[in-house]
């Protein structure tokens, strides 16, 4: 089986600074991959060179094995890599259904019915069809997380890549994001996922990686 995400020798330096060093990756359908270590090891900067928020400086980046590598976020996401952010930020003047919308109508080329079709079933599909009227500012943290996962899919990514998607939330909103992202899973789609809570790492990843110094010095399952 063919990688549906390969990154191969990629780097990416800030002036004097390697926030990535010669990082090989691959990554199978279905797979669900950990990246950890410690603050300012490189993952976040990972997730960005992959969805072309930065250009490596050297390397070249494969999805489903054409090269991705130079091109802009808005081409990769419409190829089918989605992702998240740690800090959330949904538009709070608009409703959570129109947050939603808005990356089904741009990623799927779809008219605003179908945009709007596809956002309610992401939304039903993370348990917040009942807040769909609601402006995205009265949600708790823990519906924006949900809310930020809902935008990502109506996307209808092949790769997610999830960046600390349960940071800020109580062990029992944890579970409850666990439980989504196992369906999202099921669903078929590959995960990546930054993580600093074991209990995360290792009840969700099928393999883990670990980044130091923007360099990758550990890998396995």
């Amino acid at each position: 089986m063919s990688p549906v995400l390969e990154l191969k020798g990629v780097s990416r330096r800030f002036g004097g600074l390697n926030a990535l060093s010669d990082v090989d990756l691959a990554v199978e359908p279905g797979e669900v991959v950990g990246l950890i270590g410690p603050n300012g090891a490189g993952k976040t900067t990972l997730v960005n060179v992959v969805t072309g928020v930065f250009r490596p400086s050297t390397g070249t980046i494969l999805f489903d094995g054409r090269r991705i590598d130079g091109q802009k976020p808005y081409q990769i996401s419409r190829a089918g890599v989605a992702r998240t952010y740690q800090v959330v930020q949904p538009f709070p003047e608009l409703t959570v259904l129109e947050n939603v919308m808005a990356p089904a109508a741009f990623a799927g080329g779809r008219d605003l019915k179908a945009a709007r079709k596809r956002a309610e079933e992401a939304l039903d599909f993370c348990n917040l069809s009942d807040a769909s009227g609601a402006l995205a500012s009265e949600l708790t943290l823990a519906g924006r997380k949900r809310l930020e996962l809902a935008k990502s899919l109506a996307m209808d990514p092949k790769v997610l890549l999830l960046d600390e998607v349960n940071a800020g939330l109580n062990p029992s909103e944890i579970d409850t994001a666990l439980a989504l992202i196992r369906r999202i899973t099921a669903a078929g789609v590959t995960i990546i996922i930054i993580e600093h809570l074991m209990k995360v790492v290792m009840s969700l990843c099928t393999r883990l990686v670990v980044l130091h110094h923007g360099a990758k010095i550990a890998e396995g399952t």
